[in-house]
């Protein structure tokens, strides 16, 4: 039998226990772990090809519920999500975000076997990630072939991902014009930020967040792909962690040991730490 690899996200230990025991009885289930935060759900499912996760609305840390989904959203293999809730207030949105089912909690045994029933459907079409074929076995028909592979840094990732895109785009069409605006899904919705709203970008683990002067979006984007995507458009990285629109940039400030700051126009003056190996690019930037 296929099972579906269960992934209980919950903050109350109470509700995952409960959780436990509703699903004991499921064949087709097996429960593979528990976590609390959003990240800690990404975290392990970079280990474990999960099929559901069973999740809250609100978790502990930087990202909800659904926070996760759209980070989620992108995946080829994405694992079905049931979300438990106190209420039904949130429930349209929950499935525009694509949702398995949204369980009022406690749920009855009636309503839980709904739940199964829709898990059941999904299992039919759901394909786990395929693992790695083994290397150098007796059944590879290249026997005299051998390949090796060696690791890359992140930088030299980049750099040959971008030299493979830019090599499979020769000779096609042209690309379209690219707007100046910035798709994030928010809610079930994509919305288009202007490159001008936006003040700085704070990376987050693989993740970023996108800071305007009243609202930061958490996106899936990594830091090192917005920074190409935004260098022309006057951004600069001046941290490992920042990168920060020029153009909102209204004061440079020295500071003990030689460390600089860097401060954002707006009613909110944001400082933002300036890299002593960026600095010198910065000043001949801005013709220091």
């Amino acid at each position: 039998m296929r099972y579906l690899n269960t992934l209980l996200l919950h903050p109350d230990p109470a509700v995952r226990a409960t959780l436990r025991e509703h699903l004991a009885g499921v064949e087709f289930v097996r429960v593979l772990g528990e976590a609390v935060t959003a990240f800690e759900a990404l975290e392990l499912l970079e280990h474990v090809p999960y099929g559901v996760f069973f999740l809250g609305l609100d978790l502990p840390g930087d990202a909800s519920g659904f926070e996760l989904a759209q980070m989620l959203s992108g995946r080829k293999h994405k694992p079905a999500l049931v979300f438990l809730a106190s209420d039904e207030s949130k429930a349209f949105a929950a499935f525009e975000l694509g949702a398995t089912d949204y369980l009022l909690w406690p749920p009855s045994a009636e309503r839980f076997a709904r739940t199964v029933t829709r898990l059941a459907q999904f299992r039919a079409h759901f394909k786990e990630i395929p693992p790695p074929a083994p290397w150098g076995g007796d059944d590879d028909p290249d026997e005299d072939e051998q390949t090796v592979q060696l690791p890359l840094g992140e930088e030299e990732e980049d750099r040959f991902m971008k030299a493979l895109s830019q090599a499979w785009e020769y000779g096609t069409t042209p690309r379209p014009v690219e707007i100046e605006k910035l798709p994030i899904t928010l809610d079930g919705r994509t919305v288009l930020i202007p490159y001008t709203q936006i003040i700085f970008v704070e990376a987050y683990e693989d993740y970023s967040y996108v800071h305007t002067a009243g609202q930061k979006f958490l996106t899936s984007y990594r830091l090192k792909i917005l920074e190409d995507r935004l260098r022309q458009y006057r951004f600069f990285r001046v941290h490992r962690k920042y990168l920060v629109n020029l153009e909102m940039v209204t004061e440079i400030a020295s500071l003990p040991g030689s460390n600089f700051m860097l401060r954002t126009q707006g009613k909110t003056r944001i400082e933002l730490p300036i890299s002593r190996r960026r600095i010198t690019e910065l000043k001949r930037i801005l013709g220091l």
